[in-house]
């Protein structure tokens, strides 16, 4: 494996001090650091020291898929002249959309990818995956419980008002129920499979429910019982909040598609909106088509030259990124369960995405926990968040986003639905130390 790697080949050694007079470095220099008062609340000055072999262990995933992605650079031969973008119908590109969906997909492990401003969220993007897959008369199986609130609408699990969900267009739906422990239920997931299921989706993320994520090995294991039951079903990853968390992404363990987006991890809190499909080459060109139209292919549609900078630049930060947001989940994590709060997932357990979740039991803690999130931002800290009804979304919510790009979860975020158990999810964070901060706000509010 590449972390194990990356460990082996970089073994912690002792710090020994630089064979440099003392004399020859001003004073004020070597007290500098010292004096400087520690800006953190006594629990989590705890859990940051509890935490230094988990810290560590994020960073050397951070140098495994950090050189993924160079290695992926360097391949598709990235220069300055892709970030110059296009206008009108996007034929005059440069070859910034094959030199960025080519590094996309190896970095995925995939056979091809898209990635697009045209794409508005990770839910459109899901959804063009899903219309690639599946036709008037086939079945979609949701086999880690019910998908994210703004996919019900999509299916048809809740009505769309005949605005052309799957079920619409003759698309029949099942879903298999989670295991008492919150995972997926291998027992009835090795008989769930028919002939007729086409597509079998899988959430990688926890969504709004009180589950574990799963991991990629988890989702590989799943993948070769749908396989063994009906080879010619095909498996589609909602990958959003996963991406490098671990070292091997779903199209590595045989996944069909992933799709996700650009304003969670892999856009590195540059990219500005967009979201991508990955997988099977036909697949991808199905996925492209739904997004524009069969015929069109995939070399059109314009994207300005600012943004296709930020996409490559922020798919080359990524890795640190959602480094920075895992270390805050276990900080998050740490603190709270300390306070008698239930975390999912525990404390100091691996990481399959970057959503920490937190039940506090009430509508009025879930308020006050989003207001300290809002008050602490460097955006917009001086509003209030107001629970209420949000497109795609069946419960009202509370969004705590002061984020420099509108909605982005990977910048420092937080939110959840008002509805029992009043868990709020928290995500995101350019830096763990950010959390550490918000964190002395939010047990203030508690």
């Amino acid at each position: 494996m590449c972390c194990k790697q990356a460990i082996s080949a970089y073994p912690i050694r002792a710090w020994t001090p630089m064979a440099t007079s003392p004399l020859s470095i001003p004073l004020n220099l070597i007290n500098s650091h010292r004096a400087i008062a520690n800006p953190f609340v006594p629990e989590v000055v705890t859990a940051v020291d509890a935490l230094h072999l988990e810290f560590r262990g994020v960073d050397n995933l951070v140098a495994c898929n950090t050189t993924r992605v160079l290695r992926a650079f360097q391949n598709a031969r990235v220069g300055s002249h892709h970030f110059g973008g296009c206008t009108g119908y996007g034929h005059d590109e440069a070859g910034g959309r094959g030199a960025l969906d080519q590094a996309f997909a190896e970095i995925v492990g995939a056979e091809s990818a898209i990635v697009r401003s045209q794409f508005f969220s990770g839910t459109h993007a899901i959804t063009c995956a899903l219309f690639a897959l599946l036709r008037p008369g086939d079945e979609l199986l949701a086999v880690a419980g019910a998908p994210y609130d703004t996919l019900e609408e999509v299916i048809g699990k809740r009505d769309s008002g005949g605005l052309g969900s799957l079920q619409d267009f003759g698309v029949k739906y099942r879903e298999v129920p989670l295991a008492e422990d919150g995972g997926l239920d291998w027992n009835l997931l090795m008989s769930a499979v028919k002939p007729k299921t086409k597509c079998a989706l899988i959430q990688r993320s926890c969504g709004y429910s009180w589950r574990r994520s799963l991991s990629v090995n988890d989702i590989g294991r799943a993948i070769k019982i749908i396989k063994g039951q009906n080879p010619s079903c095909s498996v589609m990853v909602d990958n959003c909040y996963g991406e490098f968390v671990e070292s091997i992404e779903p199209p590595m363990v045989g996944a069909d598609l992933i799709a996700g987006s650009l304003i969670k991890n892999p856009g590195g809190t540059i990219a500005p909106c967009g979201g991508y499909v990955a997988g099977k080459q036909k697949w991808v060109e199905a996925a492209a088509a739904r997004l524009s139209a069969p015929g069109l292919g995939m070399d059109c549609g314009s994207t300005p030259g600012d943004i296709m900078r930020a996409f490559f630049q922020g798919l080359f930060l990524s890795p640190q990124m959602v480094g920075e947001a895992i270390k805050g989940s276990f900080l998050i994590a740490e603190v709270l369960a300390s306070k008698g709060y239930k975390v999912q997932p525990l404390p100091r357990l691996p990481r399959s995405d970057t959503v920490q979740a937190v039940q506090l039991g009430s509508r009025e803690r879930l308020l006050a926990f989003c207001e300290a999130v809002q008050s602490s931002s460097p955006v917009g800290s001086y509003t209030k968040p107001v629970a209420g009804t949000t497109a795609g979304y069946a419960s009202e919510v509370i969004f705590a986003d002061g984020t420099f790009i509108d909605g982005s979860t990977s910048e420092l975020s937080c939110d959840g639905p008002l509805r029992e158990p009043f868990a709020v999810f928290c995500q995101g964070g350019t830096h763990w130390t950010q959390w550490g901060l918000v964190l002395g706000e939010v047990l203030k509010s508690l």
